[in-house]
């Protein structure tokens, strides 16, 4: 009797037999059908022996995932772009107009920051005195002037009020101020009326208890808003805007002593400081970067170049500054030229230091040996490893050119006060800080100035680190 283990091995025999059977019953197969020829190609080849490493994709990642740099890039970015179109934006003063008052024909002076000229709102029906305005068509200049009074002149009180008296004078009703400026003269109890009264000063008599006029001169009104009278004054037709000025472009940071818009000169300085920031660091970094390579790379020219760091170096940048700025013209070029004069030592220092350290490594001793030209190993070789440190020199050398410009100004040996510089705004608005009506005209630059040299600052420092392969993943 067969046993169970017999029994398997016998039906696996006979099925391997039964499977040799029908493979050798099938038809051959040619072998030359199975492969397919694989031409050679060269560039894929190639590029099989690299990576899909990407250097710049690599810094930009790494770059972007700082978030606080991102933001700041924007602001930076949004600011240089605004202020390049600033002046082509409708309802812009030009940076160095001084505007005077169309009715007085005084200068605008230290008027306070509105984001309009709006002053006061006069509902329908009101009265109004009327002047066309000349060199504005379509506005006018309107008061609700009664009479004016001499100082002295004697009238009748009719009905009394703490902020406002109500009076006749030759047949005519109208309202005259009580506050310390007419100085009414009014008995022991002036709410017993009628009684005669006076004034010290000269008075304006208004047609109601609202004064309709700015420091004394008329407000301005679209002639569009009102009807003509008979009796040449006019009503408006419905709720009517007054303003200080014939015009709605108003003054966003207010005007300076002289009556100069000074929203349009924030933006103008601070193209004129961003020129000087961007000029001064694009010099210093070819000057710097191409003393800097030789210093590093050229042992014969090591101890001259050395020397004549230590040289220049030795003496302070703030002297030179001042030196030039007094011997040349105060002009943008001497204030260029000034900076650039030294401003290179720095990153000169910087890029001989970090070539001193990578030059004698093993695929600069082989490029030398196969005699690649020196040039080339400067360009293929050492420069790609200092990107971060160009980089964040050029971008800390923008806000400090900035803030040169701004010291240079502040000792009175900076740009012309016809040219709007943040260095300029900056010295004029320091005169009124003890002033806290007129604080503003140091406010508004400063302000602009701190978001720049920040931002410069961060992104520079953000950017560096992006930069080093250290960094990449």
């Amino acid at each position: 009797m067969l046993s169970i283990k017999d029994t398997k091995s016998q039906k696996l025999e006979k099925a391997l037999a039964q499977k040799l059977q029908s493979d050798m019953e099938q038809p051959a197969v040619n072998e030359d059908e199975l492969f397919v020829l694989a031409e050679y190609d060269n560039t894929a080849a190639e590029k099989s022996g690299y990576s899909n490493y990407s250097y710049w994709q690599s810094t930009l990642r790494v770059f972007f995932k700082n978030k606080v740099a991102v933001f700041l890039l924007f602001v930076l970015l949004g600011l240089l772009l605004f202020t390049v179109l600033q002046p082509y934006l409708p309802g812009q003063y030009p940076a160095n107009l001084i505007n005077n008052h169309p009715q007085t024909g005084k200068q605008i002076s230290n008027l306070s920051p509105s984001l309009s000229t709006v002053y006061i709102k006069a509902p329908a029906g009101t009265q109004f005195n009327a002047t066309e305005v000349k060199g504005y068509d379509g506005w006018y200049a309107v008061d609700n002037v009664l009479t004016s009074l001499k100082a002295r002149t004697k009238f009748d009180v009719v009905e009394y009020g703490e902020e406002w008296c109500k009076i006749e004078y030759k047949g005519q009703t109208g309202y005259v101020k009580n506050n310390f400026q007419t100085k009414l003269k009014l008995p022991d109890d002036p709410w017993q009326v009628p009684y005669e009264s006076r004034s010290n000063f000269k008075i304006d008599v208004f047609t109601a208890p609202v004064e309709y006029a700015n420091s004394g001169n008329a407000l301005y009104a679209e002639a569009s808003a009102f009807t003509i009278n008979e009796d040449g004054t006019v009503t408006a037709k419905a709720e009517t805007e007054l303003r200080i000025l014939p015009s709605e472009n108003a003054f966003w940071f207010g005007t300076n002593n002289i009556g100069q818009d000074l929203w349009a000169r924030v933006w103008s300085g601070t193209r004129t400081s961003l020129f000087i920031g961007f000029t001064v660091a694009i010099c210093e970094a070819l000057i710097g970067i191409f003393v800097g390579v030789l210093w590093g790379y050229v042992r014969k020219l090591d101890r001259l170049l050395t020397e004549v760091y230590n040289v220049i170096d030795n003496i302070p940048n703030t002297i030179i500054l001042i030196l030039i700025s007094y011997i040349m013209k105060p002009s943008l070029q001497t204030l260029i030229f000034a900076m650039c004069l030294t401003g290179w030592l720095g990153m000169a220092r910087f890029i001989r230091n970090q070539i001193v350290i990578i030059r004698d490594r093993d695929y600069n001793l082989a490029s030398r040996c196969l005699g690649t030209s020196t040039w080339r190993i400067i360009l293929k070789n050492l420069l790609p490893y200092l990107v971060s440190v160009i980089t964040l020199r050029m971008a800390l050398s923008i806000p400090g050119a900035i803030g040169s410009e701004v010291f240079i100004t502040y000792i009175g040996l900076g740009l012309p006060v016809d040219t709007p510089s943040l260095g300029n705004l900056i010295n004029e608005g320091r005169k009124l800080i003890t002033s806290a009506a007129l604080r503003y005209q140091l406010i508004f630059p400063a302000i602009v100035l701190s978001i720049v040299t920040i931002s410069f600052y961060i992104i520079g420092n953000a950017f560096a680190d992006a930069a080093d392969p250290k960094n990449h993943v």
